[in-house]
């Protein structure tokens, strides 16, 4: 079983998926801190919800390669509710959230991602990767010249080093070198440190504060159908552009359950 292993190239995979994974996770940091601001939380609660439905959806989600985390569109979303109302009716929210996309997975909604067409998944993808480029714009505000220099030198590196190897992914390679350089040259640059206050503390269970009231469920229930709808939208485009690029299928309803 062992040499069988070797000659499917096992373990070969495996090595990709570790450092597909350590990319993802690299890259997760600065996005959950960023999202975490634009949705006018502490960076640590974005932190801690990256990572939990992160390890969750791979438990129970149903497209096998492909986890959940902080979106510029949720983001979006959630800064209303903090500013209006606080952070304790954003934790409601989000649990209403839960239940509802988990009754849309019951009643298996997933089906309909059938009749949304290529061209609103093309959409869909480049409207994401716009909303994350605005998300970081607010971060070269008042940028020295090095940041910008050590910008262009990392899409560089993501763009060029392929044409070198494609055995490790090029945007785990800009991230090790150009921290390195960072870190040697004691570089004038912003961190992910200095984009809000990162504690060592573990997270605690908590209940929302929130008045158990039918005014209190008729505020946030807006919010939450918003939030269910995009989340579902969003996870089910994104697993409907990965089944066609891999040519293997996934289970919409438990996906959606998922989250």
């Amino acid at each position: 079983m062992f040499l069988n292993w070797i000659k499917q190239g096992f373990f070969s995979n495996v090595r990709k998926d570790i450092l597909s994974g350590l990319t993802v996770a690299f890259a997760l940091i600065p996005e959950a801190i960023a999202f975490s601001i634009m949705a006018g939380v502490d960076p640590m609660v974005g932190l801690y919800a990256s990572f939990v439905i992160a390890v969750s959806i791979s438990f129970f989600g149903g497209r096998p390669g492909m986890i959940s985390a902080a979106t510029g569109a949720m983001a979006s979303l959630m800064g209303p509710i903090v500013a209006k109302y606080g952070i304790e009716y954003l934790f409601a929210t989000t649990v209403l959230t839960g239940i509802l996309q988990w009754i849309m997975g019951a009643l298996k909604f997933g089906r309909f991602i059938t009749f949304i067409p290529q061209s609103v998944i093309v959409g869909f993808v480049n409207a994401l990767a716009i909303v994350i480029f605005m998300a970081q714009l607010p971060n070269f505000e008042g940028a020295t010249w090095i940041m910008y220099l050590m910008v262009a030198a990392t899409l560089l590196i993501i763009y060029l080093f392929p044409l070198l190897t494609k055995a490790v992914p090029s945007a785990l390679v800009a991230i090790i070198v150009m921290t390195i350089i960072s870190v040697l040259t004691h570089a004038d640059v912003r961190t992910v440190g200095d984009m809000g206050t990162i504690t060592q503390s573990l997270p605690a269970f908590h209940v929302p504060s929130v008045p158990l009231s039918f005014h209190m469920f008729l505020t946030i229930m807006p919010y939450a159908l918003a939030l269910a709808v995009v989340g579902m939208t969003e996870t089910l485009l994104t697993a409907n552009l990965v089944d066609e690029l891999t040519d293997t299928g996934s289970n919409k309803n438990r996906e959606i359950k998922g989250q």
